[in-house]
């Protein structure tokens, strides 16, 4: 399984949202802005806190790819 943030980094990139908007309002831990930059798991908290912050749902900012098989 993988997900992928393409989705979240376009959200950013269209509202100007950077490392230091997350910092500033305690959206999410710089370590989790790394983990979204690399493409790394994030826990189901931090994604909580992105849709509340962001008011989306959380396909709006994740795709589900599954492996092949």
């Amino acid at each position: 399984m993988q997900l992928n943030y393409r989705k979240l980094k376009k959200i950013f990139e269209d509202r100007g949202i950077t490392s230091y908007t997350f910092k500033k309002n305690n959206v999410i831990s710089q370590g989790t802005w790394v983990k979204i930059k690399e493409e790394k798991y994030i826990d189901l908290k931090s994604v909580e806190a992105l849709c509340r912050y962001l008011e989306v749902q959380p396909g709006d900012i994740l795709e589900f790819i599954p492996e092949d098989e």
